[in-house]
């Protein structure tokens, strides 16, 4: 987009003047103090530059004893190929305004409308267009600034004019991306290690809530197995209770099976008892008998021989009696033998011999027939004895049997008798039993309702493990673990948990500053060596063109790149060597004036057909220059733009260097303190 007029109202020396330029080279000529650069500056000033050597304040730039000023520019923006350069506006002039007032107001009008310094700040740059960059407009002095700036200085404003800003840009996005996320890390880091210690704290307090929420579900459980304890010792002492109960009732039926049972065997016992007495009786009168029997016979047996005894006696007195006789007989035969008459005593004692032998003969014959009749009286009840006696043994031993018999059968009756009263003694024990025991269950069925009761209010039914007095010794120590947790608040998991997200979201945070860390250092290696490349590439062209154009002028020179890995430090360096010296860097101290004018403007012109803005300017580039210098100049102005197209603006005091040369002449001259502007050509 070129500059197709320029109008100054009240600028500067400008009263009032409208100027028309052409595409290609603009000469603006005129002496010293004529308004050549004022004009210059309008433009500067109606495309946004604020600040300005000849003044600190915009508003000093209004003509004197004028309250405002105006300075417009009409912008080319008819088609190109087909294309406008501000497309939104469909008119081939685009009327800028900067308007400045003596009280500090200013402002801008783009197409008669107000518009913000951003919407021209925007519109300028999608054309290229900076008025600040000195490559694009280089006010007086500023070919003798520019040597004195910095390598860094010059490799900005030239990324600035060529449209590589946008790579510094980027990789200085980058690089602040990178340092906000370096920061991040760090501070993420620093917060993630406090939220860790933070952490640490209460997931130790939270272990003690965790440690207290168990002793608490502990005791809860405890006083539920208590219960069910309760219950469980309830149960059992109302099953007990039933057993006993069933027991006792079982005992009681079958003391009575037994009662009754040895009621039969007794009845049974009796009635064989009543039958051994009789039958006893029966041997006893045969026994009475038979021992009367044997009595007599033993007594018969007695009384013989005493008999015989007698007899015997008898006997023996008798034979005392007879040997008595015999000897009175012996006595009288004695006598015989001495008496005078023998014939009497013989005759006498043969009477006494015979009686003798008489009696002797007939004691004899009854002494045998006694003896004898009292022998076989003897026999005969000896027989009758021998008879006897295996009878009343057989009695006896009948009898004996039927004695052990009725004391078994006596025995047994009293046993079972005994066994009678004892069971009866058993039953009445057993049945009073049996009433207490259903006292006691009739009592001990509502406490096991009650206890049930209590013990489903804590829980469903378990099976207690441990007997009630180790589960009361056991929650007596959980009470004591749970006292000594007293001071564990309730919030304390709404505060753990809390922290815990905090920190795995921190955690989270701090993975993902790591990922982006590496994505934010890839992406500045890359956008580096994007930049490194076009301005490697860039460079490499300009300078070429910088080597062909000073070889023209018998100099060499180079243009170099310095820093290349750090932005920050990366600069800019023009070599230049001159009558056969060795390129030096482009310095305020090195070079002479004139030398240091030829270099700059043929490094402006190398880099001519680079820079975007279709329009620049330079004012007194020429001031130091020899003739040949101006000459040589003014071709490679003329030659470049003719290349590249676009429109230049040089502003020199004479026009006789452009003279014979295709290019729009504009003369300015001072009448009566204003500036008045004349087209020569």
């Amino acid at each position: 987009m070129l500059i197709r007029e320029v109008i100054l109202e009240n600028f500067m020396s400008y009263e009032y003047a409208r100027i028309a330029f052409k595409p290609g080279v603009n000469v603006i000529c005129g002496p010293n103090g004529s308004g050549k650069s004022s004009m210059l500056l309008g433009i500067s000033v109606a495309l946004g530059q604020s600040y300005t050597e000849r003044s600190k304040k915009l508003s000093d730039l209004i003509r004197w004893e004028k309250d405002q000023a105006r300075v417009t520019l009409v912008l080319d923006n008819s088609p190109k190929s087909g294309h406008r350069p501000v497309p939104r506006i469909k008119k081939d002039y685009i009327f800028l305004t900067r308007v400045l007032r003596q009280d500090g107001k200013y402002w801008f009008e783009l197409e008669n409308r107000a518009a913000t310094k951003a919407e021209v700040t925007r519109l300028l740059s999608k054309l290229g267009v900076d008025p600040e960059n000195m490559l694009i407009i280089m006010h007086q002095n500023m070919v003798e600034q520019f040597t004195v700036l910095s390598p860094q200085e010059k490799l900005r404003i030239v990324e600035a004019a060529v449209g590589f800003e946008s790579y510094r840009q980027n990789v200085l996005q980058a690089q602040r991306k990178l340092s906000r996320i370096l920061s991040q890390e760090e501070s993420v880091g620093k917060v993630l290690e406090s939220a860790e210690q933070t952490l640490t704290y209460w997931r130790e307090q939270y272990d003690r809530y965790q440690q207290k929420k168990q002793l608490r579900m502990k005791r809860r459980f405890l006083e539920r197995e208590l219960a069910w304890a309760e219950v469980s010792k309830r149960e059992k002492i109302v099953n007990e209770l039933k057993d006993q109960i069933k027991k006792k009732q079982n005992e009681i039926l079958q003391i009575e099976n037994e009662t009754k049972t040895i009621n039969t065997q007794l009845e049974e016992l009796q009635k064989k008892l009543e039958k051994s007495k009789a039958e006893w009786k029966e041997l006893f009168e045969e026994r009475l008998e038979l021992e009367r029997e044997k009595a007599k016979h033993e007594l018969t047996i007695s009384m013989v021989n005493q008999a015989l005894k007698e007899t015997q006696a008898w006997a023996e007195i008798h034979r005392e009696e007879m040997e008595e006789c015999l000897a009175k007989i012996g006595l009288l035969e004695t006598a015989l033998q001495e008496t005078t008459n023998p014939v009497d005593l013989e005759v006498k004692i043969t009477e006494i011999k015979t009686t003798y032998k008489n009696l002797e003969s007939v004691w004899n014959q009854r002494f045998n027939l006694k003896s004898q009749g009292l022998e076989e009286s003897v026999r005969n009840s000896t027989e009758q004895l021998a008879k006897l006696n295996p009878q009343i043994s057989d009695v006896q031993a009948r009898a004996d049997h039927l004695c052990y018999e009725i004391e078994g059968a006596t025995s047994n009756v009293l046993d079972r008798k005994i066994k009678l009263a004892l069971l009866q003694y058993r039953k009445e024990n057993l049945t009073k039993a049996l009433e207490r025991l259903k006292k006691e269950l009739q009592i001990s069925l509502p406490d096991l309702d009650e206890a049930a009761k209590r013990a489903e209010e804590t829980g469903p039914q378990i099976v207690p493990m441990k007997s009630i007095m180790d589960i009361i010794d056991e929650i007596r120590v959980t009470d004591g673990h749970l006292a000594a947790l007293a001071d564990v608040s309730e919030d304390i998991e709404r505060m753990y948990e809390s922290y815990s997200k905090l920190y795995l979201e921190l955690k989270e945070k701090a993975r993902l500053v790591a990922e982006n860390r590496e994505k934010a250092l890839e992406e500045v290696k890359t956008r580096m060596e994007a930049w490194r490349t076009v301005l490697r590439n860039l460079l490499n062209h300009v300078s070429l063109q910088y080597q062909g154009i000073l070889s023209g002028v018998q100099a060499v020179g180079d243009v170099r790149l310095l820093n290349e890995h750090d932005i920050e430090e990366a600069g800019l360096e023009i070599y230049v060597g001159f009558k056969g010296g060795k390129p030096v860097p482009l310095n305020a101290y090195t070079q002479s004036g004139g030398e240091r004018s030829m270099a700059t403007m043929t490094f402006l012109l190398a880099l001519q057909q680079h820079v975007q803005s279709p329009f620049r300017a330079v004012d007194e580039y020429d001031i130091h220059l020899d003739p040949r210098g101006r000459e040589v100049i003014a071709d490679l102005i003329v030659s470049s733009v003719g290349l590249g197209g676009g429109q230049f603006l040089v502003i020199t005091p004479s026009e006789v260097t452009f003279r014979e040369r295709d290019v729009h002449v504009i003369a300015v001259q001072s009448v009566e303190g204003s500036s008045v502007v004349r087209v020569l050509g």
